[in-house]
C-alpha cells in the first residue's frame, strides 16, 4: 500500500462525509506515516513541525479578514453594490436580473484575474468584496457555485498561462526545477505549452456558466451574516480607499501580507474611522471569518510535511513507471493522475511543482517526450493541485467569502463544483498537449 494514495484518499473521503477539513488532514497524515513506515510518535512529531510552515500565512489571513470587516464598516461595499445595481438596465425585472447577474460575474471574474498578475494580491480581496454582495446574490437567486467557478478559474488560469505576477513566479518554478532535473527550456516555452491546458480550465469554465450553474439557486436570508447593512459615510469611504492602497502598497514593498493589512488597519485607527470598542469588535469578527482557511492551512503544511517524509511520493512514480511500458499515451495519463493524488493532497501548485520536477523529467526524457510536452505535463499536474484541493487558498478563499452567512459548505459546494469542471478537463487538455507538443 502506497502512504500517499492512502493518506491522500482518507482525507478526501472524510471530507466528502461532512468531517471538518482539518480532522480528515490530521486523520490522514497519521495513518498515511504509519502505512509509510513511520512510527506513530514520529509521524505526530512531523505533522506538528509542518504546522510551522505555514503559521505565517495563517497570521496573514487573520489580519486580512480583519481588514476587511473593518473597510466593510465604512460604507465602502454597500456604495460597490448600489454602483453595479445602477449600471444595470431599467428594462424589466427577468431582463434587468439577467444583465445584473452577466455583470456581477464580469466584475468578479476580472477582480480575480487581475488579483493573479495585475495588482497581485491573490485572495485578499474576496473577504473585501464577496460577503457584502451575498444579499444581493440571494435577491437574484445566483448559484454561490457559480461565483466559486468563476473566482477560482480567476486565481488559477492566470498564473498558469500568462507570465506577469504569479504567473512569473510560477512559471520560473517550472523552468528553474526542469533545468535542475536535467532538462533546460526557455521563459517563452512555458506559456506556449500551457495554452492547451489552460484552454481547459475555460471550457470548465463555459460549462460551469452556460450549463451546470445557469438556473435559479433559492438561499435564505441568515440573521448571522456578518457584514450588517450600514449608512455611507463620504469621509470614511475615502478613507477607507486610501487604506487599501497603503496596505497594498506596503504588501508590495515589503512582500508582506501581514505588514501591509496592518499598516490598512493602522491607518484606519490614525483616521478616526475605527474607533474603541467598535473597533475591536469588528477585528475579532474579521478574524474569525477568516480563521478557517488560517487552521486549514496549517494543518495542510503538516500533512504535506509527513507525505514527502514516507519517501512514497517517489515510490508511487516507480510502480506507476511499472506499467507504462514506454508507451507515451499511458505514461502521459499516469504522470498526471499521479501528480493529481500529490497536489490534491499539499494543496498548493507553488509548492508541489519541485516535487512533481524531481520525478517527471527523468521519467519524460526515458519515454521520449519533448521538452514542450513535459512542461504541459508538470504545468498541469501543478495547477491540478490549486484548481479543487479541499486544502488549496484557491478554494479555501472563495469559501471564505461566500459562506459568510453559513449557508456554503466548502467541501461540496466549492471542492467538487472546482473539481469536475476545472481537474478534469486539466486531466483532459493537459494529456492532449502532451501528446500533440
Amino acid at each position: 500500500m502506497n502512504a500517499v494514495v492512502i493518506s491522500v484518499l482518507i482525507m478526501l473521503v472524510l471530507s466528502l462525509a461532512r468531517i471538518h477539513v482539518v480532522i480528515a488532514l490530521a486523520v490522514g497524515a497519521l495513518v498515511g506515516g504509519i502505512v509509510g513506515g513511520i512510527s506513530l510518535n514520529d509521524t505526530v512529531q512531523i505533522f506538528t513541525e509542518g504546522l510551522g510552515n505555514s503559521a505565517s500565512v495563517a497570521l496573514s489571513y487573520a489580519l486580512l479578514g480583519a481588514f476587511a470587516v473593518v473597510i466593510s464598516k465604512t460604507g465602502l461595499p454597500d456604495l460597490l453594490i448600489q454602483w453595479v445595481i445602477k449600471l444595470s438596465s431599467k428594462k424589466g425585472e427577468s431582463q434587468n436580473k439577467a444583465k445584473l447577474k452577466a455583470l456581477i460575474i464580469l466584475l468578479i471574474l476580472l477582480m480575480a484575474i487581475f488579483s493573479q498578475n495585475l495588482i497581485p494580491v491573490h485572495i485578499a480581496f474576496i473577504p473585501i468584496l464577496i460577503p457584502p454582495l451575498l444579499k444581493l446574490f440571494n435577491e437574484l437567486q445566483l448559484d454561490r457555485r457559480l461565483v466559486v467557478s468563476v473566482l477560482t478559474f480567476g486565481l488559477v488560469a492566470p498564473y498558469v498561462l500568462l507570465p506577469v505576477g504569479f504567473g512569473q513566479i510560477f512559471q520560473g518554478i517550472i523552468k528553474d526545477n526542469m533545468a535542475l532535473n536535467g532538462m533546460v527550456v526557455q521563459s517563452t516555452d512555458i506559456p506556449k505549452a500551457l495554452l492547451i491546458p489552460t484552454f481547459g480550465l475555460v471550457v470548465g469554465l463555459l460549462i460551469a456558466i452556460f450549463v451546470s450553474y445557469r438556473k435559479p439557486k433559492q438561499y435564505g436570508q441568515s440573521e448571522e451574516v456578518v457584514l450588517e447593512e450600514v449608512s455611507i459615510n463620504k469621509k470614511a469611504i475615502a478613507f477607507s480607499i486610501i487604506a487599501i492602497v497603503v496596505a497594498l502598497g506596503i504588501q508590495l514593498y515589503l512582500d508582506s501580507m501581514i505588514f501591509g493589512a496592518l499598516a490598512g488597519i493602522a491607518f484606519l485607527y490614525l483616521t478616526g474611522v475605527v474607533k474603541g470598542k467598535q473597533g475591536d469588535e469588528s477585528l475579532t469578527q474579521g478574524m474569525k471569518m477568516m480563521a478557517f482557511i488560517g487552521f486549514v492551512m496549517l494543518a495542510a503544511n503538516g500533512f504535506a510535511n509527513v507525505i514527502k517524509a514516507t519517501g512514497d511520493v517517489e515510490t508511487l512514480v516507480e510502480a506507476s513507471a511499472g506499467y507504462i511500458n514506454n508507451q507515451q499515451w499511458l505514461g502521459a495519463l499516469l504522470m498526471l493522475i499521479v501528480g493529481l493524488l500529490v497536489t490534491m493532497g499539499i494543496g498548493s501548485s507553488f509548492s508541489t511543482i519541485p516535487i512533481i520536477a524531481t520525478i517527471f523529467v527523468p521519467l519524460c526524457m526515458e519515454l521520449g517526450f519533448s521538452p514542450m510536452a513535459t512542461i504541459a505535463l508538470i504545468g498541469t499536474a501543478g495547477a491540478l493541485g490549486d484548481a479543487g484541493s479541499p486544502v488549496s487558498d484557491s478554494t479555501l478563499g472563495p469559501t471564505s467569502g461566500l459562506n459568510a452567512d453559513g449557508q456554503h459548505n466548502h467541501i461540496w459546494d466549492t471542492c467538487v463544483p472546482t473539481f469536475l469542471h476545472f481537474n478534469i478537463p486539466l486531466i483532459v487538455f493537459g494529456w492532449l498537449a502532451s501528446l500533440i507538443l
